[in-house]
C-alpha cells in the first residue's frame, strides 16, 4: 500500500542578521500579502501571521539577507517529504528560470583602456589590476578593450599589467575620442562578446561613455566606486559613498547584465608590471564612416605643460584646511610643499572660502590622491574629505583639537597651533637638506 502523501510545508520568511544591504526595498514590493514593511533603517521587518511561505522575497534578495526559518516539526516533516519525493529542488517560475539563463549568458571581465594618442590613462592599468581579482574569482578572462587608431601596440602594455585578452578596435574614425562613435563600438563589441563586468575610469571621457553605453544596453551603472567585490551569485558589489559621504552604499545590479561601474583615478592600486606577460589579440572591425559622424574634432589642444598642477599624481601633499584662517596663510604651506618637493592642496571648507582652486580640492567632491606623503594642516577630517586621501601611505595631521577625525586615520598626529608647527617643519626640512647637500632626506615624515 502506498504512503500517505505528505504535504511539503512552506516555512516563513525570515531576516539574516547584519547581511541586509538596504537595496531600496525589493523584498518588500515582492511579497504578494504586504507581509513586509522596511524600517527606519532599511531592513525589512517580516510579519510572520501574514507571511504564506512564497520565498518570492528570499529570491529577490541579492545580498542573501532573508531565508525560510522551519520549526522543529516542520524540518521533520521536511525530511519525510524529501525522502518520499527526494531531494528538494528549488523551484523557480519560468521568468526566473529565463533570467537565470540570460544571465548565464553573460561571462568575462572588461576593463576599458582611456587612451589619448596612444598615452594610456593611469587608472586604466590600476583597474586591469582591480579587474585581475573579479576575474580570478569569477574564473573568467580578463579583457582589456582598446579602441582608436594606431593602438594595437597598447596590447603588449595591457598583457604587462594583467590582461589575458586584448579586444582591438583600430579604425581612423576613432583616432579622436567623440561619444557616439565610441558609444557604438562598444555596445557592439558587447553584443558580439556579453561579458559579465565593464570597469571604466571615473574621468572626464569614462564617465561620458558610461552612462552613454549603459543607457543603450539598458543595464545598471554604479559611478565613482570605491570598492569592488564579487558575491556568491556572481554578482558585482560595487561600493561607493552616498548620502554625501555619511555612509558607504555597495550596490548590485543582480538583474541586468552587463554590470558596469566607473572607479575613481587613485583609488586601486597598480598592479605590478611584468613585460614578460602575454596574451591573446582579438581584433575586431565595426563599419562606420567618418562622414557618417556628425561631430568633427577640428583641432586638439592639450593642457600639458600648463600652469595649473594635478594633484592626484602627487607623491608629497600639504593641504590647508579651515584652520588655516585665510588665503594668505597657504603661503607657509607652499613654501613647506617646494621644500618637500611636493605640492599643494586643500579641503573643500578652503577651496569654498575661495582660498584655493578647485583644481586643488581633495576629497568626495574633488581629486582622490594616494600619495606617499599626506600632511593634513588644519583640516577637521569630515568623511568627505577621508575618502580622498585616507590610502596615503603615511598621513600627518597637524591640528589643534586632539579629537579631530583625522587623527582616527593618521600614521602620525600632531596637536598644536599649525602657524607654530608648519613653520618649524619648513625650517627642519630645510636644514636636513643643506646637511645632505640639498638632498630629500629618505623617511622624512619619520
Amino acid at each position: 500500500m502506498d504512503s500517505k502523501k505528505i504535504k511539503k510545508p512552506r516555512g516563513i520568511a525570515r531576516l539574516v542578521a547584519g547581511k541586509c544591504i538596504a537595496c531600496g526595498a525589493r523584498c518588500e514590493s515582492s511579497c504578494p500579502v504586504s507581509g513586509i514593511l522596511m524600517n527606519e533603517a532599511g531592513e525589512p521587518s517580516i510579519h510572520a501571521e501574514k507571511c504564506i511561505g512564497c520565498a518570492k522575497c528570499v529570491k529577490v534578495c541579492a545580498a542573501g539577507a532573508l531565508e525560510m526559518f522551519y520549526t522543529p516539526e516542520e524540518l521533520e516533516i521536511l525530511k519525510q517529504w524529501e525522502a518520499q519525493h527526494g531531494a528538494a529542488e528549488e523551484e523557480l517560475d519560468p521568468a526566473e528560470k529565463q533570467l537565470r539563463d540570460m544571465l548565464a549568458t553573460y561571462r568575462g571581465v572588461w576593463v576599458f583602456i582611456e587612451q589619448y594618442e596612444g598615452e594610456v590613462a593611469k587608472v586604466s592599468w590600476e583597474l586591469l589590476g582591480a579587474g585581475a581579482d573579479l576575474a580570478k574569482q569569477l574564473q573568467v578572462p580578463l579583457s582589456a578593450v582598446i579602441i582608436g587608431y594606431g593602438v594595437g601596440e597598447l596590447c603588449d602594455e595591457a598583457f604587462s599589467y594583467g590582461a589575458e585578452q586584448a579586444i582591438v578596435l583600430d579604425a581612423e574614425v576613432f583616432e579622436n575620442y567623440r561619444t557616439k562613435p565610441f558609444c557604438d563600438a562598444l555596445c557592439h563589441l558587447i553584443s558580439k562578446h556579453r561579458p559579465e563586468v565593464i570597469l571604466m575610469g571615473a574621468t572626464g571621457q569614462g564617465r561620458d561613455l558610461a552612462g552613454a553605453v549603459a543607457t543603450i544596453v539598458k543595464t545598471g551603472l554604479t559611478a565613482d566606486c570605491t570598492g569592488l567585490g564579487i558575491d556568491d551569485k556572481r554578482n558585482l558589489m560595487q561600493t561607493r559613498p552616498a548620502f554625501g559621504g555619511n555612509i558607504m552604499a555597495t550596490i548590485m545590479c543582480d538583474r541586468f547584465r552587463p554590470q558596469m561601474a566607473t572607479v575613481r583615478p587613485h583609488v586601486m592600486a597598480m598592479p605590478e608590471r611584468d613585460s614578460g606577460r602575454i596574451g591573446v589579440v582579438i581584433n575586431e572591425e565595426y563599419d562606420l564612416r567618418e562622414e557618417d559622424v556628425l561631430a568633427k574634432v577640428i583641432e586638439s589642444v592639450s593642457d600639458k605643460g600648463g600652469k595649473d598642477i594635478d594633484i592626484a599624481g602627487a607623491e608629497i601633499i600639504v593641504s590647508g584646511g579651515r584652520g588655516l584662517m585665510g588665503k594668505e596663510n597657504f603661503a607657509m604651506l607652499h613654501e613647506l610643499a617646494e621644500e618637500l618637493g611636493g605640492v599643494v592642496g586643500a579641503s573643500r571648507s578652503a577651496v569654498d572660502a575661495g582660498w584655493m582652486p578647485h583644481s586643488r580640492q581633495v576629497g568626495q567632491t574633488g581629486k582622490t590622491v594616494r600619495p606617499k606623503i599626506y600632511i593634513a594642516c588644519g583640516i577637521s577630517g569630515a568623511i568627505q574629505h577621508l575618502v580622498g586621501m585616507q590610502d596615503s601611505d603615511v598621513v600627518i595631521a597637524i591640528n589643534r583639537d586632539p579629537e579631530a577625525p583625522i587623527f582616527q586615520v593618521a600614521t602620525y598626529g600632531i596637536v598644536g597651533d599649525v602657524f607654530e608647527i608648519v613653520p618649524a617643519l619648513t625650517k627642519r626640512v630645510r636644514t636636513m637638506k643643506e646637511q645632505r647637500g640639498g638632498r630629500i632626506p629618505e623617511r622624512l615624515a619619520v
